[in-house]
């Protein structure tokens, strides 16, 4: 397995990457991983995944696991999310995170590849209901380095958490800023 970290590494640093990671401080959590605007935001994410030796999974829309890459994606960690329906997510995964010894979570809150408005609030919810850290996760272009620097605990103050999150991710350059999404949830409606 080392070798295989060592290979993983080497890549990253062939394609002019550098890593850093902060180990988690805690056995569970989630990671948000944002800007996340070009399909090489993955292969660069599971590089660095793989190069850390950090036992991490990530989330990913359903449709994305189909045959014939659904063992490759379960391998590489992946989590099948069905978004097109409410199936209580968060309470369900709040309830499977309390019952592991270790796991940490990959997500990307902008929910797509393209510029949206809002993010989607469900790691938010999630860190929340089963009192997670988050760890900052980022693939910068702008300096061409990936990593995880960083853990922060939400409070519940929706506007505080945001401002901490946009503070964190305001020097991170994504490969295609146009599409890089506002850090903000969706109003909600009263």
């Amino acid at each position: 397995m080392q070798i295989f970290r060592k290979a993983c590494h080497g890549l990253l640093r062939l394609a002019g990457w550098s890593s850093s990671l902060t180990w988690p401080p805690e056995p569970r959590g989630l990671i948000m991983v944002y800007p996340h605007t070009s399909n090489w935001d993955f292969p660069i994410g599971v590089l660095f995944k793989f190069a850390t030796g950090l036992p991490a999974h990530w989330m990913g829309k359903d449709s994305m696991f189909r045959w014939p890459f659904r063992r490759l994606l379960l391998a590489l960690g992946g989590l099948p999310i069905n978004r097109r329906e409410n199936t209580g997510l968060v309470a369900t995964l709040a309830a499977d995170i309390r019952g592991r010894d270790w796991i940490w979570i990959a997500v990307a809150p902008e929910g797509t590849r393209s510029h949206g408005e809002y993010l989607k609030s469900g790691f938010y919810q999630l860190a929340l209901a089963a009192d997670l850290p988050i760890g900052l996760g980022y693939i910068d272009y702008g300096r061409r380095r990936v990593g995880i620097d960083r853990y922060v605990r939400m409070t519940g103050n929706e506007e505080h958490d945001l401002q901490v999150l946009r503070d964190f991710y305001a020097g991170i350059r994504p490969r295609k800023p146009e599409n890089a999404g506002k850090l903000r949830f969706r109003p909600r409606e009263p």
